[in-house]
Order: C-alpha cells, then sequence, then structure tokens
C-alpha cells in the first residue's frame, strides 16, 4: 500500500490522538461573511459524536475544514496528526484519501455497477492492486451486512441499503475518521435507525465518526454533543445516555 504524500513541513506528530485537532480556527467567504468564528475543537481517536446546529450555523464548513475539503482562513488544523497549513494541494488530496472517509446524504452510487463495484470505486487512489481492492470492497460490504448483495446495482436496493453500500465505501480504506453528513436525511424512520446503529456498531469496533446533523434526536442518541450557531461552539457535552447505547 501506498503511503501518503506529505511536505516535510507537515511532519506527522508521533502521538496517535487527537484525529481532529483545531485551534482558534475562523472560515470568512468574500463580502466579510465569517461562516466560522474562533473554533476550538478536539475529538480524540475512537469518540462517536454529533455537530449539531440549525440550517446556517456553520456546521458544514466545519465539515468541510475537519474533512480538509477547504482550507480555513486562520487558526490551526491537525487531522490525523498533520498540520494541514503545511500541506500542499496535491498531498491535501492523498491525506484526504486515506485518512477521512465521508458519507453524505445523497448516496453517490454509480447507478449501473453493482454494489461492490461501488465501494471498490472509492479506493481507485489507494495504489492497492484491483484484486486487493476487490477484496476490501467484500470484506467492508459483509461488515455492514450487505455481504449477499454484493452483485446488486443501486436500482435493486432500497435507500438503507444504499446508504450501507456508501458507508462501506467509506470505510473499506480503513480511514482514521469517518464523516457522516445527514447519513439519515434521505431516508424513512426505520432505515434511519437502522443506519445509526450500524454507525454505533462500527463505533464500537474502534472508528472515529463524526456525524453532522440538523436533528436533536440523533445528536442525543449520540454520547457527545457539539452544538453550533452562528460559528461558534456554543456547548460541548457528554451524554449519558448516547453513551451506554
Amino acid at each position: 500500500m501506498t503511503a501518503t504524500t506529505t511536505h516535510p513541513a507537515a511532519r506527522r506528530t508521533t502521538h496517535p490522538d487527537p484525529v481532529v485537532e483545531l485551534t482558534g480556527v475562523t472560515k470568512e467567504y468574500p463580502g466579510g461573511v465569517a461562516a466560522l468564528r474562533g473554533v476550538d475543537l478536539t475529538v480524540a481517536s475512537g469518540e462517536l459524536l454529533a455537530i449539531v446546529g440549525p440550517s446556517g450555523s456553520g456546521k458544514s464548513t466545519l465539515l468541510h475544514i475537519v474533512g480538509t475539503l477547504d482550507r480555513p482562513t486562520s487558526g490551526g488544523v491537525r487531522i490525523a496528526g498533520y498540520d494541514i497549513a503545511a500541506l500542499p494541494d496535491r498531498s491535501l488530496s492523498a491525506l484526504r484519501s486515506r485518512h477521512v472517509g465521508f458519507v453524505f446524504q445523497s448516496f453517490h452510487l454509480v447507478p449501473g455497477i453493482s454494489a461492490l463495484a461501488n465501494v471498490a470505486e472509492g479506493l481507485l487512489y489507494s495504489g492497492l492492486p484491483r484484486a486487493e481492492r476487490l477484496r476490501r470492497a467484500a470484506q467492508a460490504l459483509d461488515r455492514v451486512g450487505l455481504g449477499d448483495r454484493t452483485d446488486h446495482r443501486p436500482h435493486e436496493l432500497s435507500g438503507g441499503q444504499k446508504q450501507r453500500v456508501a458507508i462501506a465505501r467509506a470505510v473499506a480504506g480503513a480511514p482514521d475518521l469517518l464523516l457522516a453528513d445527514e447519513p439519515t436525511g434521505a431516508l424513512d424512520t426505520a432505515s434511519g435507525e437502522s443506519v445509526m446503529e450500524l454507525l454505533r456498531e462500527l463505533n464500537r469496533d474502534g472508528a472515529t465518526i463524526a456525524v453532522i446533523t440538523h436533528d436533536q434526536e440523533i445528536a442525543a442518541g449520540l454520547p457527545r454533543q457539539v452544538r453550533i450557531r452562528d460559528g461558534e461552539i456554543v456547548a460541548d457535552v457528554r451524554n449519558r445516555a448516547g453513551a451506554a447505547s
């Protein structure tokens, strides 16, 4: 497997924790719009948390910063031990591919190809040979309970099954961090609950997962809630009920 290519100045810290470390992060857009205002956030390895807030709160911008899809205007960002500010774009893309997995409300599956091929597509830039990509894809589908659906195409799957394929694709490369953006938003209640239970199972197996949501009920069911409003973190609480789930 190829290693992540990094810039010398982006030397990785030797201690594996935290997976996410934001210090005084701001993000401003043209016209003086401040999407994030001095955000401090630390996520340790193995955590399961909700980043919760209403529309326009800054949670999507925070997702983009943590997922290395965008850079902050100011402040420090370390993901999986790497200093993001010191990475050129190419190295940042390599880091994202190796260390961060994404699950979105829209499943983003390729129509006309099997679930197995869809999951294997997520490993295209891993440097792994095709046979190994397919092996890992099959393993990931089995992990999410779809070992008997590997040959099914997206139109042959239910909404909940499509989201499970998307989750399998996100975890096939064993990323340090899984970011789930409104993962139940396109699902009915039963399918949504099933997907959330799957995320809890993955977390119990050691995955670090952040669920970005506006749904207060989902947030309340997770061990930690980070509440964001007007670009600022206004609360960071631990839930006994969520921790016991």
